[in-house]
C-alpha cells in the first residue's frame, strides 16, 4: 500500500453528515428550544406565583390567537404594508445614497454626520409629529418612520461595503480600457453586495418595529400597534400578547424573506 492513509467515514452515513453540523439540528435546536420555554411558561402561569395579567398562560394566549385570527391577519397586513413600503423606500435611498457618497470624499465626509443624527431620532418623539403632519387617517407618517429606521442599516452597511473594492482590481479594469460604469458594475457593486444583504437584513427587522411603535402614537388605529395598546388598555392582556405574536410573527417572515433573497443573489453571483 502506497500514499498516505486515509480514513474512510462511516458506513450509512455521508461525510459531513454529522448531527451536530447538518441542517436538521440547526432547524430542530431552536424549535426545541421554543417548546421548552412555552413549556416552563405555562407552569409558571399555572403555579399561581405570577399573576395572571402579569404573566398570561400560553394556553389563555392561544385560546386568543384562535378567536381573533380573522383581525390579526388584517391587522397584520396593515403592519406589514407599512413595513414594506419603509423598507423598499428606505433601502432604495439608502443604496443610493451611499452610491453618491462613495464617488467624492467630500460628500462622503458631509453625509456622515447626517446619518447619525437620523441614527439617533427616537421614533417615540418623531412618530406623534409626523402623524399630526399627515392627518390622522394617514398611514404616511408610518411609512416614514419605517423608511427611516431602514435607511441608517443600509446606508452604513452599503458605504462599507464600497470601500471593500481593492485598487488593484480597478487598476485591472482599467488596463483593459473599462470603464467607470463598468468598474462599478462588474468590481464595486459586486463587492458591496454581501454587505448591502446584511443592510438589508437588519433593516427588515427595523422597519417592522419602527412601524408598530409608530401605530402606538394616533393614526389610524387597525394596525397591530394600535391594536396591542387597545388590548392592553382594556386590560385585555392574553389578547394584547396574542398580537404581539402576530407582530412576532411578522417580523420573522420579513427577516426569512430578507435571507431569501440574500442567498437567491448570491447563488446567481
Amino acid at each position: 500500500m502506497t500514499g498516505a492513509a486515509t480514513i474512510a467515514p462511516p458506513r450509512g452515513r455521508p461525510p459531513g453528515a454529522a448531527w451536530g453540523s447538518g441542517g436538521t439540528a440547526r432547524a430542530v435546536a431552536p424549535i426545541v428550544l421554543g417548546v421548552s420555554v412555552v413549556a416552563v411558561w405555562q407552569l409558571i402561569a399555572g403555579s399561581g406565583l405570577v399573576e395572571a395579567y402579569l404573566l398570561p398562560s400560553p394556553a389563555a394566549i392561544g385560546a386568543e390567537i384562535v378567536e381573533f385570527w380573522p383581525s390579526m391577519v388584517s391587522a397584520g397586513a396593515i403592519t406589514g404594508l407599512n413595513a414594506l413600503v419603509g423598507l423598499v423606500a428606505g433601502t432604495l435611498i439608502g443604496i443610493i445614497s451611499a452610491l453618491v457618497a462613495s464617488t467624492r470624499r467630500s460628500l462622503d465626509g458631509m453625509l456622515a454626520p447626517i446619518v447619525a443624527a437620523l441614527a439617533v431620532i427616537p421614533i417615540v418623539a418623531l412618530a406623534p409629529v409626523l402623524n399630526t403632519m399627515f392627518g390622522a387617517d394617514s398611514q404616511t407618517g408610518r411609512q416614514l418612520i419605517a423608511a427611516l429606521a431602514a435607511f441608517v442599516p443600509v446606508f452604513l452597511n452599503t458605504a462599507r461595503g464600497l470601500r471593500q473594492t481593492q485598487p488593484v482590481h480597478r487598476d485591472l479594469m482599467r488596463s483593459y480600457a473599462a470603464s467607470n460604469a463598468q468598474i462599478m458594475r462588474t468590481i464595486t457593486l459586486r463587492t458591496a453586495a454581501p454587505f448591502t444583504f446584511t443592510g438589508i437584513r437588519l433593516a427588515s427587522s427595523l422597519a417592522v418595529i419602527s412601524a408598530l411603535v409608530a401605530e402606538y402614537f394616533g393614526g389610524p388605529r387597525g394596525g397591530l400597534g394600535g391594536l396591542i395598546s387597545t388590548s392592553a388598555a382594556s386590560s385585555a392582556y392574553p389578547r394584547a400578547w396574542a398580537y404581539v405574536v402576530a407582530a412576532i410573527i411578522l417580523g420573522l417572515a420579513f427577516s426569512l424573506v430578507a435571507s431569501g433573497l440574500e442567498r437567491l443573489v448570491s447563488r446567481r453571483r
